[in-house]
């Protein structure tokens, strides 16, 4: 009885180290008197709680505010060098590793070019081992600092899974990008040299996307959000609540293999008529070179895109639209409507974004054909209370919203750090499938 009760204090104490914490992150500086009401703590329960997490170093006073009548009182707020967190995207194009403190200020990046090497997971491993140890000490970081490693990747993720396919820790399965059961976990423990303590946590690119625009972004103050990555490929999220709620839920889905066209292209996926056979990067450069466009065979998907959208939407008021490139991405906005129509039916969000490189350069262009085509395919009422815009974040979305997976974590434990992982020896390790198989600064989340 003794011990259960000494784990229900425990975890009181800790449950309102993560209210405090997590209030501050969002609505801070708070004065002490604010925190109160703001987390429906007593006085005394205030106190104790900023006490001890000023005497860890995790508050700090952010300057004095007069009261009406009063003392004036001390502003509170997180203190940015408190720790560090690194937000990785493993891109279509490249590898980018970025660093932040507590607060999600960038402190270092770095990139790895893919395009000569594609999704080869060994190297993929490498550029994470190397860009990690980089932005480490070009920010003169100490590595003790780190409160955690978020990596947002394509494909499906696997938590937990058996040791038989890899685990523990998460396994991925990007069947687009040639990886079946990849024990990505366990190979960059074994690889990235930081300490044992540091957790790593790997989620879907579109689903850490979809956390930064909430966070930070498009979706803050929604309650219910669809955050579309357009990249080489095509994926999404929809996204409910914000980091102060307790029903929060988040879920990517492939929605690039969503069919929009019966008996159509062939996707990457290796089906027919997907979404992303029509409105991801690679697939308007085939389509683009397919038709005849002016590219050199080695074109890249982004000199593509950028070809093909100069061509249709000339920068000169004498130029001439090209009939095949309008007729191209025309097509491409249609097959993005009607399946954006289909996130409109099935979940009712009240904002979609349109996000990822792609989808950030050709959405000034067709963002209202998009919308046209969308209202044309949903129901009326549904779609009348959905905004489609872009996302706000830029191209550094994903490594941000990779970045908020550790903190939400250290959030919610209420500022606590976890227990060293155990790496299991190599040796020990059963047998990994072939890998062929297998600056937005000073953010504050007000949403």
């Amino acid at each position: 009885m003794a011990e259960r009760s000494r784990r229900t204090v425990r975890d009181l104490r800790r449950g309102n180290r993560a209210r405090v914490l997590q209030r501050l992150y969002v609505d801070g500086p708070l004065s002490r008197q604010e925190l109160g009401p703001a987390t429906g703590l007593s006085s005394g329960s205030i106190s104790n709680v900023v006490a001890e997490l000023a005497s860890e170093g995790l508050l700090e006073e952010a300057g004095i505010v007069d009261s009406d009548g009063g003392r004036p009182r001390t502003l509170l707020r997180i203190a940015p060098d408190s720790g560090l967190f690194v937000g990785i995207d493993i891109g279509e194009t490249r590898v980018r590793i970025e660093l932040f403190d507590l607060t999600l200020t960038e402190l270092a990046r770095t990139d790895r070019l893919l395009a000569q090497h594609g999704y080869d997971v060994e190297r993929i491993v490498s550029h994470v081992r190397t860009g990690v140890s980089d932005v480490l000490r070009d920010a003169g970081a100490d590595p003790r600092m780190l409160l955690g490693i978020g990596i947002g990747v394509p494909g499906i993720i696997e938590r937990d899974a058996p040791e038989a396919l890899g685990g523990p820790g998460a396994v991925v399965h990007g069947q687009t990008i040639g990886w079946s059961a990849v024990p990505f976990e366990r190979m960059l423990r074994e690889a990235v040299d930081v300490p044992p303590e540091v957790p790593f946590f790997i989620d879907n690119g579109a689903k850490t996307l979809g956390q930064a625009e909430m966070w930070f972004g498009g979706g803050r103050g929604a309650g219910a959000a669809a955050v579309a990555l357009i990249g080489s490929g095509v994926g999404a999220s929809v996204n409910r609540g914000n980091i102060l709620d307790e029903d929060l839920s988040d879920a990517a889905l492939e929605w690039g293999h969503t069919t929009v066209q019966l008996r159509g292209r062939r996707c990457r996926c290796g089906s027919i008529g997907c979404l992303e056979a029509y409105a991801g990067a690679e697939a308007m450069r085939e389509r683009w070179q397919e038709a005849g466009g002016p590219l050199p065979p080695d074109a890249d998907d982004e000199t593509a895109l950028a070809a093909l959208l100069a061509a249709a939407y000339p920068d000169t008021a004498e130029g001439v639209p090209d009939p095949v490139a309008v007729s191209i991405l025309d097509e491409t906005a249609e097959c993005l409507g009607a399946a954006l129509a289909d996130l409109v039916n099935l979940f009712l969000p009240e904002r979609i974004l349109l996000g990822g490189w792609a989808g950030l350069l050709i959405g000034p262009h067709l963002l209202p054909d998009i919308r046209r085509y969308a209202q044309e395919y949903a129901l009326r009422h549904a779609v009348a209370r959905t905004t489609i815009d872009l996302g706000h974040l830029g191209p550094d979305a994903v490594t941000v919203g990779a970045a908020t997976l550790p903190l939400s974590d250290f959030l919610a434990r209420g500022g606590t750090r976890p227990a060293p992982v155990r790496v299991q020896p190599a040796a020990e390790a059963p047998e990994r499938p072939p890998a062929s198989t297998m600056r937005a600064r000073g953010r504050t989340a007000t949403g």
